[in-house]
């Protein structure tokens, strides 16, 4: 069986947590797109963990987890990664890299942070780890795939033939110094040798694995607002973050992804640029920011303070629909504890018209919420196990969320641990 945890919105709802959680009863967990542009907070008995690139499932010592050949590639990212988690006592994991897999190159990271300076005011919130130029070389086709690391005469002329074209733009365009090939050869002889015992072909390895019926969950990176084709583009990032791409990521059938678990947070966060209708601002925003997550809602990967607002049920029907959801997982609802009332964003009104249907960017921009205001529970839900045992107040509050989703709420965190969960 393949499972596929999403995000419904613009990121930051909590999947690491669903996916380590569901880790425990998978064989195989597949990160399937993006790079380590993004980050997901783990919490559990090792400690609290921001991963990157690592498929969040890693913690547990049955599974393999795997470098889809979706995904940006950071070949230092992942050492990083995994040598913090020996170094912290967590069990040295089974990881499996795609030989189709495409490596984030050292001057993708450069390019990046040139293009957003070049920018300014107009800058799309880039995280700076090059993914941007790292997709943009893919679809242009001049990429380097992990496969071509064991041909050096392919990846020599490779890196000759990308830097002609490279270097006309760093020079006239950005200003800086051409790129050393000999140096940047050197350092892709380095990513070889490290990553040479990771490396094979994945989707024949999924393959042999759903003939043997082993469980398979899929992990996306951000949410369906930040996808490049239905997200706020052009603020989105530049690899599909819908379910959908996980056959493609990782190599399967769409057929075979049977589950996906579409995660929407209890109110809305946002890191970077980009429409947010019921984005909140001033002390009201201060104080839902600091009381957020597990410390505050501050990016995993950029420590940048998290645009906060009240929960969207446009944006998240809009994003379980277009992750196709079977479930969905509701995050962070302790948070909401100190409210007297609270309000969920329930429509737009557009140029006098109300909606509740997801527009397009350009008429996004023109979008005023309409909210429904609920009240609140005023107590704190944490260590709860059993929904019954919900506040009435509180339990009305998931029961009108899923109403206007229109998808059932099937699991509810109520803390950032492994076990702060309430299935139903």
């Amino acid at each position: 069986m393949v499972r596929a945890v999403v995000g419904a919105n613009w990121g930051d709802e909590g999947k690491g947590k669903i996916t380590d959680m569901l880790a425990e009863n998978s064989d195989i967990i597949v990160r399937f797109q993006g790079g380590s542009n993004a980050g997901h907070t783990i919490v559990n008995d090792y400690g609290k963990f921001a991963l990157h690139i690592l498929p969040s499932g890693i913690f547990y010592g049955h599974t393999t987890s795997i470098i889809g050949n979706g995904v940006a590639f950071s070949v230092p990212a992942f050492f990083n990664e995994i040598n913090e988690l020996v170094e912290r006592g967590v069990p040295k994991p089974k990881v499996l890299i795609s030989n189709r897999a495409q490596i984030v190159m050292p001057y993708h990271i450069l390019f990046d942070e040139c293009e957003e300076e070049r920018l300014g005011k107009k800058s799309f919130g880039s995280t700076k780890s090059g993914i941007a130029p790292f997709y943009s070389d893919k679809y242009s086709k001049v990429g380097f795939q992990v496969s071509e690391l064991f041909d050096e005469g392919r990846l020599r002329e490779h890196v000759k033939s990308v830097c002609e074209q490279k270097d006309i733009i760093l020079q006239h365009m950005y200003h800086k110094e051409p790129i050393n090939q000999e140096e940047l050869i050197n350092t892709l002889f380095e990513y070889r040798d490290m990553v040479e015992p990771y490396v094979c072909d994945t989707a024949a390895f999924l393959r042999d694995a759903i003939r043997e019926g082993k469980t398979i969950l899929l992990e996306g990176q951000l949410g369906t607002l930040k996808d490049p084709d239905f997200g706020i583009y052009p603020m989105v990032t530049s690899s599909s973050t819908l379910a959908a791409y996980g056959a493609i990521g990782a190599g399967i059938p769409p057929y075979e992804i049977k589950d996906i678990i579409a995660v929407v947070k209890a109110y809305s966060s946002a890191v970077g640029a980009g429409e947010f209708v019921s984005e909140l601002h001033g002390k009201e925003a201060d104080e839902l920011r600091n009381r957020g997550g597990d410390g505050g809602e501050f990016g995993a990967t950029t420590g940048r303070p998290r645009r906060v607002g009240w929960l969207d049920t446009v944006a998240s029907r809009y994003g379980a629909h277009m992750q196709s959801a079977t479930q969905v997982a509701l995050t962070v609802l302790d948070v909401l504890g100190y409210l007297e009332e609270i309000p969920v964003c329930t429509a737009y009104e557009i140029d006098g018209e109300i909606t509740k249907d997801f527009p397009v960017t350009a008429r996004l921009a023109k979008a005023k919420p309409v909210f429904t205001v609920l009240p609140g529970w005023k107590c704190d839900i944490r260590g709860i196990q059993k929904y019954e045992d919900l506040p009435e107040n509180c339990r009305k509050y998931i029961e009108f969320v899923e109403k206007e989703i229109g998808v059932r709420i099937t699991m509810v965190s109520n803390g950032p641990g492994r076990s702060d969960i309430i299935y139903r």
